[in-house]
């Protein structure tokens, strides 16, 4: 994005603000019906944004029953295919013209710095929800084969009312990621943003509204895990969950639909995903720089963050000098500094969670000091195995483990050493041993010679314990939200047909 603006025209945005603080069910802000709220904090400095609802199973029920009403009566579910892409486009159009203001709120809220808010958060948002409304009108259902006594038709429906459950490392993009496809299927949908970071849900949800989007087909109810999650995954009035996040609270999504109606989960979860550096790989400098962003975007705040570097022993040396030249570069400060690399850490507690375990390196080659309860530099840690907590256990944080191995199947075993799956990078110049390693390994998306989640046309999610039921991201994130349905017409003469 090129029109970055200074850092005094940051600040002067952020208090000028206006922050959402309510619960957005049916089409209107609305406090918690218990009265409850709970504070929103800025990680980087401490200080309160606003006093946001805290709601708890009524508002939860309040909220299913506007999106089930809107759902059935078909005022979103029903519209045509180009209809909703019009409303959904809308949303971009207003997306885009206040997009400062969404970068400086989701940074407030998060900790992110502003340059990753301005050129990655809000642009990818935005590009998100435009891909899916563009897509709306060019998903065709099917024929299956025909006689000439019948057809069979194979249409996709809308699953119905669907639940979202965002984390809190990208508040804005996971919600496209699952708000666009879900909406543009035709769902009526309610969100539980991270306790931690709802401000940018509830704005959107008011552009949205701006938009045309009907009432009642988008709400979104803020609060706990244990307050609002919880009864959102056992609601029996709820089709379908797409949750973001943890695995332990995933896993807890699956019981929530084994013990109520037996609901559709889809989980996007952990990851400690490695990066395999070959002895012959090519231009070590541009892999140095694709390693220290896989492990430094977004403070390592990442499902997908390069946390483990499995590199061959030949260049081991080589390639850790040039790892330290380019993390150097990733200075940490104020998040509405456009200059800052490294925001703070999300909350207090879960810069005390990144810090234990920096208690732990033994051998720290770069960075590893914290400062004001908040902010992590750049750390580069040496572990003696795959066995250390910091090689097996997902940090979430600027730290990456480098672990030096003698050969590539020594590498795809420490690789696959894991119970999660997510992403895996193989840096190789061997066409042969980059494909062979590709298949090998146990990741939902590997990248060769470069670090990545793939695109917006990608299918993202994992294996093992990263992930079930579903991918986000492409076409394929339209299935999870969409039901089939065959449909049999019989041609036969009725007259000449013997009916057993």
């Amino acid at each position: 994005m090129s029109d970055l603006l200074t850092q005094e025209e940051y600040l002067v945005l952020a208090r000028s603000l206006t922050l959402p603080a309510n619960a957005f069910i049916d089409g209107a802000f609305r406090p918690a019906m218990a009265g409850a709220t709970f504070e929103s904090v800025n990680p980087a400095t401490g200080v309160k944004l606003a006093d946001v609802a805290a709601c708890a199973a009524e508002d939860v029920d309040f909220a299913v029953a506007k999106a089930r009403a809107s759902f059935d009566d078909g005022r979103w579910s029903k519209l045509h295919p180009s209809e909703r892409k019009k409303v959904l486009l809308r949303l971009c159009r207003l997306m885009r013209r206040n997009r400062h203001e969404l970068a400086v709120m989701e940074s407030l809220d998060s900790g992110k710095s502003i340059y990753d808010c301005e050129t990655v958060d809000v642009p990818e948002t935005i590009h998100c929800l435009q891909w899916h409304a563009e897509l709306i009108d060019k998903i065709y259902d099917q024929v299956a084969p025909a006689s000439d006594e019948h057809i069979a038709l194979v249409v996709r429906e809308p699953v119905g009312v669907v639940g979202l459950v965002l984390p809190w490392n990208f508040p804005l993009l996971m919600l496209a990621w699952k708000l666009g496809p879900a909406l543009a299927a035709g769902c009526s949908v309610v969100v539980k943003p991270a306790e931690e970071t709802s401000l940018t849900a509830l704005r959107v949800a008011e552009l949205a509204a701006e938009a045309g989007l009907p009432r009642g087909v988008l709400n979104i109810v803020t609060g706990t895990g244990v307050a609002v999650g919880e009864p959102l995954g056992r609601h029996p009035d709820v089709d379908m969950i797409s949750f973001t996040g943890s695995t332990v609270t995933g896993k807890r999504f699956l019981c929530y639909s084994a013990e109520s109606n037996a609901k559709e989960v889809v989980l996007e979860m952990g990851g400690k995903n490695p990066a395999i550096v070959m002895a012959d790989a090519e231009n070590l400098d541009r892999v140095a720089q694709h390693l220290v962003n896989g492990a430094f975007w977004n403070m390592g705040e990442n499902c997908s963050a390069t946390s483990r570097l499995i590199v061959h022993r030949d260049i081991k040396a080589e390639l850790l000098a040039r790892i330290a030249h380019h993390a150097r570069q990733w200075n940490v400060g104020d998040p509405l500094d456009p200059r800052t690399r490294m925001g703070a850490l999300v909350s207090r507690a879960h810069f005390s969670k990144v810090c234990s375990y920096l208690d732990q390196a033994e051998k720290v080659l770069l960075g590893g000091k914290s400062f004001d309860g908040a902010f992590v530099e750049a750390t580069v840690v040496e572990v003696a195995d795959n066995n250390s907590a910091l090689a097996r256990e997902e940090v979430f944080g600027p730290v990456l483990a480098v672990i030096e191995v003698a050969g590539f199947d020594e590498a795809i075993r420490i690789a696959n050493d894991t119970e999660y799956g997510l992403c895996a990078s193989l840096f190789t110049s061997n066409v042969k041993q980059a494909m062979r390693g590709a298949r090998r390994l146990q990741a939902g998306t590997v990248t060769v010679n470069r670090f990545g989640e793939g695109d917006i046309s990608t299918p993202f999610g994992g294996f093992k314990a990263s992930g079930f039921g579903g991918r986000d991201n492409g076409i394929h994130a339209h299935d999870q939200y969409t039901q089939l349905k065959t449909i049999w017409i019989d041609l036969s003469d009725a007259a000449d047909e013997e009916v057993d």
